[in-house]
């Protein structure tokens, strides 16, 4: 097979690996990649321009990119894809992958790396794991469903291939490390692009609807993010309708059903517990209920039996079906049960509640009447992707999703700064403006993809809470640590007024009291393009999150 650094046409069959890339993922439906360009990396983004149906988006930091890929992913637009350089480059997008993998989100992710002819020879950034170097396979293994370093041009035809139905059957990221020498190596690829369907399986319901047909006494249903995934809404709210229940929502799951109760875990609201103790059987859709979606529901869902229909196990004991497919699992399931034969007192209808934190007084505007005002000013085909911290705690616990909208949040690993990312990959993969809630602490860590979002005149509102701290941390200094120091506050700042000055193309404000932000959102939302809303706010006010509230135990 020959070796080539010059680009060969495809309609001959050969053509360098990279191109073979680029368009073995148009045809399968990629649109965007998102990334950060570099030496080992660079020949890829080379094809990406020679292919007319391929955008590739380059982010400011590898960690966002991966963001933006797994958002992209998570909106429904298909499987995200990141690429990256070696080295750090590489390294930096391992926090990302984490994210996708614990949130099992469908990724892609392409790792250069210098020529195999330097493999083990002490060679700048490398990671081929050769005489003492770094194992890059073994360290992207551990955060990937396939991770696979490509050796062969020929081996592309089958590895790319193999890797995207992986993400997109295991769910979670799909690696795949390329030496720059075999990424501009000519393959022969006539005939062999083989394309291998994802397997969706959709487990046997018998056992289920049996346990739901004898079940005697109402059903609370906990849905997860996997119903918004598989686009399963209408089908959950069938099945809703068919067993009466009550439906409740984890915190990345808060679009997915319009009549929900609430948010459950330790941003979760009260009326959650009061349902699942009058419960005979919590059904589980979606989601594999991690701590952060039952922090303080331990005690009665193990009062309960819980059943679970979705694609991973629950971590608490439930008689699980595994669905790879919730759209036509539940639909099945609603079938079923709609016969007739299920004869039971419906779930007892009941409000949404909330938390209720300590009054703070200090200076600031207030999170549960910034999330009122958002509430009245955001219309309802935004999309909303929020970050950790304080404010996130508020916005998943006061905000409520938009009815058009996705509302996204990432707690598998909550790394700070994960929605500026996000909130460009929703917004390529939905075309519609997104809002970005963050606060400055994540701002200070991967806010410069706001720049990101003006070069590509990007419809994304990022309204950032600026209490000057890590309030999370600060919080957490205070109540379980006697307020002894902080090692957590930042000295202040005007995040509005200081983007303003940077970009000036950037519609950018400071927001210091409450009366200002209605007036501030408005003219955000009218923006051709990205705005910034600063919101002034405090880092001693306690945020709704149950650890909290409940501070006696650390």
């Amino acid at each position: 097979m020959p070796v080539s650094s010059e680009r060969n046409g495809a309609e001959d069959g050969r053509t360098r690996v990279v191109d073979y890339i680029a368009q073995h993922l148009v045809r399968r439906g990629v649109r965007h990649v998102f990334g950060v360009d570099g030496a080992n990396i660079e020949d890829f983004y080379d094809a990406a321009h020679s292919c007319p149906d391929l955008t590739a988006v380059v982010a400011k930091h590898e960690f966002s990119a991966a963001a933006m890929a797994d958002a992209y992913s998570r909106a429904g637009a298909g499987l995200g894809v990141v690429v990256a350089t070696s080295g750090g480059g590489a390294l930096n997008t391992v926090p990302g992958l984490g994210e996708s993998l614990a949130g099992r989100v469908p990724v892609l992710a392409l790792i250069g790396q210098p020529s195999t002819t330097s493999d083990g020879g002490g060679s700048f950034q490398d990671t081929s794991g050769v005489n003492g170097a770094l194992p890059g396979e073994a360290l992207f293994a551990a955060v990937s469903v396939f991770c696979e370093r490509v050796l062969t041009a020929v081996d592309i035809t089958t590895a790319l291939p193999r890797a995207m139905s992986a993400a997109t059957s295991l769910g979670g990221p799909a690696v795949l490390l390329l030496p720059k020498d075999i990424q501009k190596t000519v393959v022969d690829a006539a005939g062999v692009d083989t394309v291998e369907d994802a397997h969706r399986t959709v487990g046997n319901l018998t056992a289920l609807v049996q346990l739901l047909r004898t079940t005697d006494g109402p059903v609370t249903i906990i849905a997860g993010d996997q119903v918004a995934r598989d686009d399963a809404r209408a089908e959950l709210e069938a099945l809703r309708a068919v067993l009466q229940a009550n439906v409740a929502t984890s915190p990345d799951a808060k679009d997915v059903a319009p009549r929900a109760l609430g948010v459950v875990g330790v941003m979760g609201h009260p009326a959650v517990a009061a349902a699942l103790a009058d419960s005979a059987l919590c059904l589980v859709v979606g989601t594999r209920l991690p701590l952060m979606a039952r922090g303080g529901l331990d005690a009665t869902l193990g009062s309960i039996p819980i059943a679970s229909i979705g694609a991973g196990v629950p971590y608490l004991p439930s008689a699980h079906v595994e669905s790879h497919d919730l759209r036509t699992s539940l639909s099945r399931l609603a079938a079923a049960l709609a016969d007739g034969s299920v004869s039971r007192a419906p779930a007892l209808h009941r409000s949404q509640s909330e938390l209720t934190p300590p009054t703070h007084a200090g200076v600031g505007v207030r999170y549960r009447e910034a999330m009122r005002v958002l509430d009245e000013q955001l219309p309802h085909e935004v999309d909303i992707t929020v970050d950790a911290g304080n404010i996130g705690a508020a916005a998943i616990h006061w905000l409520p999703a938009r009815h058009d909208g996705r509302f996204l949040v990432a707690l598998g690993m909550g790394g700070m700064g994960y929605s500026f990312g996000a909130g460009i990959g929703m917004t390529l993969a939905r075309g519609r403006r997104t809002i970005v809630i963050a606060g400055d602490g994540s701002f200070f860590m991967h806010g410069m993809e706001i720049h990101t979002a003006l070069h590509y005149r990007l419809p994304v509102t990022f309204v950032l809470f600026d209490n000057h701290a890590h309030a999370m941390c600060v919080t957490r200094e205070q109540l379980f640590y006697g307020d002894r120091y902080s090692y957590n506050r930042f000295g202040p700042s005007r995040l509005g007024a200081g983007l303003s000055a940077m970009f000036p193309a950037l519609p950018s404000v400071d927001v210091t009291y409450i009366g200002e932000l209605g007036v501030a959102i408005k003219a955000a939302l009218d923006a051709d393009g990205p705005s910034v809303v600063s919101v002034e706010c405090s880092a001693d006010e306690i945020p709704p999150f149950t650890a909290f509230l409940n501070s006696g135990e650390n």
